[in-house]
């Protein structure tokens, strides 16, 4: 796919979640080929953003945050309410209509010292309705971590 295509995409998906509603800032980086969206995760405690990232025409979609006090507390609420985190995601993914298959979830820190909660879709960005799944994983990710741990500030909805 063209680096062109590759922007269109990610403007289109960056318009998206800007339209959601459930974000804060969101912005749009293309490097080569692939490149990403970032947008702010709008109550949480710390610092945190949700990411769809391009990489080899596939899109990944992600939370990540610097704050390891932040990672903790989504850890540390799995593990009180014994929840599965694939399953929150894929309770969420059937909620806004997805009908792929559910991605796992990888917990790591990556190289910029970010602690990523990131799936790889398996949606391939050369597929005729990637643009619609895409925003539905990045939509159903919102709806999953938002509830969890410090993601969400003491006050707001849940």
């Amino acid at each position: 796919m063209e680096t062109r295509e590759t922007a269109a995409i990610l403007g289109s998906l960056a318009e998206s979640a800007r339209a959601m509603g459930v974000f804060g800032e969101v912005t749009v980086v293309v490097e080569g080929s692939g490149g990403r969206v970032t947008a702010r995760a709008l109550a949480s405690a710390a610092p945190a953003e949700y990411r769809v990232e391009i990489e080899n025409g596939e899109a990944c979609v992600g939370v990540f945050t610097a704050d390891r006090w932040l990672s903790h507390s989504v850890e540390a609420d799995l593990m009180n309410t014994g929840d599965d985190l694939e399953e929150l995601l894929e309770e969420e993914l059937v909620e806004v209509g997805y009908t792929g298959k559910a991605p796992t979830i990888d917990h790591y820190r990556n190289d910029e010292k970010m602690f990523a909660f990131r799936s790889k879709t398996g949606i391939r960005l050369s597929e005729t309705d990637a643009e619609e799944k895409i925003r539905l994983v990045l939509r159903a990710y919102e709806a999953c971590f938002r509830h969890l741990g410090d993601l969400h500030q003491d006050g707001e909805e849940e």
